[in-house]
């Protein structure tokens, strides 16, 4: 049905528009029996429905109904499986539309910065193009059943401490290139329905009344049409909140907001105009869920809990297996740690699910017959050493072929509302696990946490299976992992350093409470580790199996590309080993250019592709001008340099099989304002200027010496066969000195050439 929203407005009092902008309770929008408009209820997400009462509370803490808990978004991204991200926002909306849900929050897109933020479990990567493109996926499967979402926390969230009131220090480089960019992918091929603005402030404005944020960039160049919601009790000030467009405060402040925008309006200072735009964008989505509700929509607990499973077998990633896994059939087994029998398998705080089933990996191999036994070697829910547990661990470890120990980090270490300490397991699992690996070389690890751990033991464990937060049946897919019934196919989305010191924000994180500086720039994650040569744990993007891959036939059939072009890159992947896998192919691009600050490598291009033995498959990819481009901060835009570009495949971000050279040809062209500061190599480097200044310096080879005839060639070339310093002296001179040192005459010149070169350069 069609709405005439503008209508519908119109016939509202001033007095309810303004209480549409505002919650009438913790989950539910304000209605308007009169006008047809229907109250409507939002729910926490988003890896599960956290549907509560109407008074409940928004950190986890009240009961919920039973539903099902999916894998965490630390474990859905590292399957690297936009297909599968995909099913399961279907799943989720079927769900919502069966319990009567209109916008399930989430997904959550905020870059991992430090391993330490509390919320990481429920945040996808530290690289902003894979969280994009794996956001943009769940958001359009969920939508399918015309439930909304509410993508979160725009923007720059990225830690707990004083996340309601710290301002997030960045420049508006590092703020476009990995903050922002998975919510650009999102809005622009998906279009949540909402977004979810965060409680912090950007550069000392809070991100609920910042007109840059969520007006200019969200609206004006990304085209988003949904409404802008704050998270719980994130408003500041709420009329400047309407003008720099906040749409919904929620969940509401008992009328006194409301009132607020009603003497605003009243007295001149907010143009009612603003206040129906909000309450329209309000009512598109309101309607656009109320009129399509879906009648044959069924939430089937058991059926998705095997969904469940089944994507977290997706999500798991081998870290280490020196070929005992997977374990063979009939061999003695001992599965030690309290979460073989009792799974940590997702985070605390807003998106805590009450879990309709809950089968641990003890449960699923005693169900299937398997020899295993278990000891519970320490608790899981505290940092406590037990010396007869311990010793009762090592053994039933030393009697037994293989021994699997089931680590991880207790829900009171990672949740909203906190950050973690450090990056350490409990100091009772790596007791037990040193302990352990002294009498049984066949030992196993296998982690439950929602971010990276630091692991001494690594290099002497016989395998590590990481399964992250892997929803309510991480136990059943531990075990189909575990036996090789499901080979592991996860990659990770984050690196993890050897230990906390080496991550680049470990001396500006998480700031003192009232700042937090982003110095590191755009040197998140692995763009950090790769400029700094430094050895990681483990790498971005890595992750083995039970098969082994081959890479070969790079090719990329237009070698070259401009401004508004797209070449095609096509790679042959092929299983050379004996048991069918999933391969997840990585497209890296490198500027080859000399350009200044930039990272060795950026993620461009990923795939996940099913290859039985033998099998090859051809795995296509699209490169624009865009995936070579940086943010110029002078150009107010998107910029990548003519020339060369090289394109890295493969297996992790440490794991390069083949390199192709693009080459690329602009025709965009950097401001530039010339006066006597202006250095000879700024100019030398301009198309326009530098025929200009060439000409200027070949006519200056006598009194310089050592310059060659062609004003074309750069600056090295005029030079010469001269010294290095003199080289580069003279590519570093601004024009005021290269007039003291050349007299009277040239001096005079070059004033004129200046203004010359902003003429030609079309300044004022």
């Amino acid at each position: 049905m069609e709405r005439d929203l503008k209508k519908i407005i119109s016939e509202m009092t001033l007095e309810e528009k303004a209480g549409m902008c505002s919650g009438e309770d913790f989950w539910r929008l304000k209605k308007v029996e009169r006008l047809g408009i229907p109250e409507v209820m939002v729910s926490d997400g988003p890896h599960g429905l956290r549907k509560q009462p109407g008074e409940a509370d928004h950190l986890g803490i009240g009961e919920s109904i039973v539903a099902v808990c999916f894998p965490a978004a630390c474990a859905t991204a590292s399957s690297f499986d936009t297909e599968l991200m995909n099913e399961m926002g279907k799943t989720l909306g079927e769900e919502c539309q069966a319990e009567n849900l209109s916008v399930l929050l989430g997904p959550a897109v905020n870059i991992k910065r430090s391993p330490l933020c509390g919320r990481n479990f429920e945040y996808l990567s530290e690289d902003p193009y894979l969280a994009g493109k794996m956001a943009a996926s769940y958001i359009r499967g969920v939508q399918s059943w015309d439930v909304g979402t509410s993508m979160k926390h725009y923007a720059a969230n990225n830690q707990e401490y004083n996340r309601m009131s710290c301002s997030s220090n960045l420049s508006e480089r590092t703020f476009r290139e990995i903050y922002l960019p998975a919510f650009e992918t999102a809005v622009k091929e998906a279009q949540p329905k909402t977004i979810m603005c965060s409680y912090n402030k950007i550069n000392g404005e809070y991100a609920s009344e910042n007109k840059h944020l969520l007006t200019e960039i969200l609206r004006d160049e990304w085209g988003f049409e949904g409404y802008v919601m704050t998270d719980w009790g994130a408003v500041a000030d709420r009329v400047t909140g309407i003008v720099a467009g906040l749409d919904l405060e929620m969940p509401g402040s008992h009328g006194v907001n409301d009132a607020k925008i009603i003497a605003a309006v009243k007295d001149g200072s907010l143009d009612e105009a603003l206040l129906d735009k909000a309450v329209e964008r309000i009512l598109k989505v309101l309607f656009s869920y109320a009129d399509n509700r879906h009648p044959e929509a069924v939430f089937d607990r058991d059926a998705d809990h095997e969904k469940a499973v089944k994507i977290e077998t997706e999500c798991a990633v081998l870290l280490e297996n020196n070929g005992i896994l997977p374990l063979k059939e009939g061999r003695k087994v001992v599965y030690i740690g309290e979460y073989a029998e009792k799974p940590r398998y997702q985070g605390g705080g807003s998106s805590h699910i009450n879990s309709s089933k809950v089968t641990s990996a003890l449960e699923s191999a005693k169900e299937k017959g398997r020899p295993v036994s278990y000891v519970k070697g320490f608790p899981f829910d505290k940092d406590e050493e037990n010396a007869g547990e311990l010793a009762a661990a090592v053994q039933a470890a030393k009697d037994a072929e293989v021994a699997v120990i089931f680590a991880g980090l207790p829900d009171l270490i990672e949740s909203e509302g906190y950050d973690r300490k450090d990056m350490k397991l409990p100091a009772c699992q790596n007791k037990l696990i040193e302990e352990v690996i002294k009498v049984q070389p066949n030992t196993v690890v296998v982690l439950h946490n929602g971010s990276p751990v630091e692991v001494p033991w690594a290099d002497k464990t016989a395998a590590i299976l990481e399964m992250y937060l892997g929803g309510q049946g991480v136990g059943e897919a531990t075990d189909k992992l575990l036996y090789g019934e499901v080979n592991p196919s996860g990659r990770l989305a984050e690196t993890f350093p050897l230990r906390l010191e080496d991550n680049p924000s470990y001396l500006n994180f998480p700031g003192d409470g009232v700042n937090v500086d982003y110095a590191e720039g755009i040197y998140v994650g692995y763009r950090y580790y790769d400029a700094r040569k430094m050895p990681v744990r483990w790498a971005f993007g890595h992750g083995l199996s039970y098969t082994e891959y081959e890479y070969s036939n790079l090719n990329m059939p237009a070698e070259s590309l401009d401004d508004k072009g797209c070449v095609k890159v096509t790679v042959d992947v092929k299983n050379t080993g004996s048991m069918v896998g999933k391969e997840v192919v990585q497209l890296y691009v490198s500027d080859k250019n000399g350009t200044a600050g930039r990272p060795v490598k950026e993620l461009k291009g990923f795939a996940k592709v099913e290859l039985q033995p033998g099998e090859t498959k051809t795995v296509e990819f699209a490169l624009t001008a865009r995936d070579l481009s940086f943010y110029h901060e002078g150009l107010g835009d998107w910029y990548a340099p003519s020339g060369t570009y090289e394109v890295l495949i493969g297996h992790a971000s440490d794991e390069i099989a083949l390199r192709g050279e693009l080459s690329f040809k602009t025709e965009k062209q950097l401001p530039l304002y010339v006066s006597g500061a202006t250095t000879i190599g700024e100019l030398m480097a301009h198309p326009v200027t530098a025929p200009i200044i060439g000409g200027l310096m070949q006519n200056m080879q006598g009194a310089m010496g050592a310059m060659q005839s062609d004003p074309t060639e750069n600056v090295e070339d005029t030079l010469g066969t001269g010294a290095e310093m003199m080289k580069a002296m003279m590519h570093g001179m601004p024009l005021k000195s290269l007039a003291s040192f050349a007299g009277a005459e040239m001096a005079a010149q070059i004033e004129l050439m200046i203004q010359g070169m902003n003429q030609a350069l079309g300044n004022k």
